[in-house]
């Protein structure tokens, strides 16, 4: 239910230890927005897109019958958390058998920025997530494209960007308890939850 502010434990978690409810946004959302926090503290982010691919074993019906919520949802929660002017979401559900672990990956343009400080904001970040979801992972180096002003890049409905494009790629594998190792989309939401919940606990039980 998106009941109360969205909340990725990372980013925002200490900001709303006071609600009665917060919003876990969406799977994706919980995977991706970190990455886009990450360049989002070091330089100012025009737009960033982000597309999760799921084993469709994977999506329940819940899922299936709310995609168009998934996206609205972890885009308007790219702009709300992550810090970017535009989001926007994509999912597709991977029929492939044997099924494939959680993939994300993530696109952001900002302002020129150092490359290494994003990079390093970028990595710190993900240690941040493992710390709650053991199975999150850079699935390769983190990638740099530098757009200049007389060559724009075009985002069809957003207008055209110049700067840095900041490309990431992850991996989300589950631990594989209870829920299968490929869900790490299942794994990440239950994971980012029960962090949540035992903070906001430590919080009430220190007063």
């Amino acid at each position: 239910a998106a009941i109360g502010p969205y909340c990725v434990p990372v980013v925002n978690l200490e900001q709303n230890l006071g609600q009665l409810n917060v919003n876990m946004v969406t799977c994706g959302g919980q995977a991706t927005i970190p990455m886009v926090a990450a360049v989002s503290r070091v330089a100012k982010v025009h737009y960033a897109e982000i597309i999760a691919s799921i084993a469709s074993k994977s999506a329940g019906p819940g899922t299936r019958a709310n995609i168009d919520e998934f996206t609205e949802t972890t885009s308007k929660a790219i702009e709300v958390i992550g810090g970017a002017a535009k989001g926007k979401a994509i999912i597709i559900m991977n029929p492939a058998e044997p099924p494939l672990i959680m993939r994300d990956t993530v696109f952001v343009l900002s302002e020129a920025a150092d490359q290494a400080q994003i990079e390093a904001s970028i990595e710190e970040m993900a240690a941040a997530v493992q710390a709650y979801v053991p199975g999150y992972r850079l699935k390769q180096k983190v990638q740099f494209d530098v757009i200049p002003e007389d060559a724009p890049l075009n985002i069809p409905g957003h207008g055209r960007f110049s700067g840095l494009k900041t490309s990431v790629f992850l991996e989300v594998e589950g631990a594989a308890h209870y829920l299968p190792a490929y869900a790490g989309n299942l794994d990440i939401m239950t994971s980012a939850a029960l962090a949540t919940a035992e903070r906001m606990a430590l919080s009430m039980l220190n007063g």
